[in-house]
């Protein structure tokens, strides 16, 4: 398996000067690293398969494309996290949250500007209607990745 210590490739990569404070470096560089997890690349696939349906099929079930795919969308970004970073549950389950959130800001951002995307797909995917239901389904969806990734983590004890 491929990792590299996620300060190594800031280090690498970052122009100079513009690096992480060395706090926070130090504590990714225990915590987290870049690599690439197949079992969560191929679930990522599925769920990917999955949010493709609900898009294409769901539109005449708005509570399943609104909202079952708002949450499960919180677990495809988990999952987008999970295949190419190493870290705990937690801090890659908060990344996906807040990465639903600043897609519903962005929406938010675009109806006050009057900004609209042009692109069917991406408004699609993206949404353009800022709702507090979505909020919800997002938030609802990181619990369910913690309930999930906590039940796996059970079977994994069990069977060791």
């Amino acid at each position: 398996m491929f990792a590299v210590p996620i300060t190594e490739f800031f280090a690498r990569h970052a122009p100079t000067g513009a690096g992480l404070p060395a706090a926070v470096t130090t504590a990714l560089a225990d915590t987290m690293r870049l690599t690439f997890n197949r079992s969560a690349f191929a679930a990522l696939l599925a769920v990917t398969l999955l949010e493709a349906l609900i898009a294409t099929l769901g539109r005449p079930y708005p509570l399943l494309r609104g909202f079952v795919g708002d949450v499960v969308a919180v677990g495809w970004a988990y999952l987008v996290y999970r295949s190419f970073i190493r870290a705990g549950v937690l801090p890659l389950a908060v990344a996906a949250l807040l990465t639903g959130y600043a897609v519903e800001f962005g929406q938010y951002l675009a109806r006050h500007f009057g900004w609209r995307i042009e692109q069917p797909v991406l408004r699609v995917v993206l949404g353009s209607v800022p709702d507090w239901w979505d909020m919800l389904a997002y938030t609802l969806g990181f619990f369910l990745v913690l309930l999930l990734a906590g039940i796996q983590r059970r079977r994994e004890l069990r069977a060791a």
